[in-house]
């Protein structure tokens, strides 16, 4: 039992060493631990820190220069905050990748594979007979 409560604290532990990152608040690295993050950019970041703190995520991309809303996203989703906020559209980037290419089929259009979409590539049908 004794052991179990260890390995639990344990990973708990790790759990919350792998949590989310501030800029304004973090080591060369700790910044160098978040994916996506080399020595390079840890620099930059402990660079323009220096003059101040980052005020919220488009302070952020404008002062580190590489960074723009894709690469936000990704380091956000990695664990990375400003201020303790993740980067807004890191929650939406997700479903905008679900979404499907190209256009839906409306309602009145049958769906490739259905048994609509058969019969209305099939032959046409013959026009019925007049008794002629």
């Amino acid at each position: 039992m004794f052991k179990s409560l260890i390995a639990i604290a344990a990973l708990f532990g790790a759990a919350v060493s792998f949590a989310a990152v501030d800029v304004n608040k973090a080591t060369t690295a700790e910044l160098d631990g978040v994916k996506g993050i080399g020595p390079a950019t840890s620099k930059l970041i402990v660079t323009e820190r220096k003059k101040g703190a980052f005020k919220d995520w488009p302070d952020f991309i404008a002062r580190v220069k590489g960074l723009g809303d894709n690469r936000a996203a990704k380091l956000s989703a990695e664990g990375l905050t400003v201020g303790g906020a993740a980067y807004p559209a890191a929650a939406a980037a997700p479903a905008a990748t679900a979404a499907p290419a190209g256009k839906a089929p409306a309602a009145s259009e049958p769906v490739k594979g259905t048994t609509a979409a058969k019969a209305e590539t099939a032959a046409p049908a013959k026009p019925a007979a007049n008794g002629k």
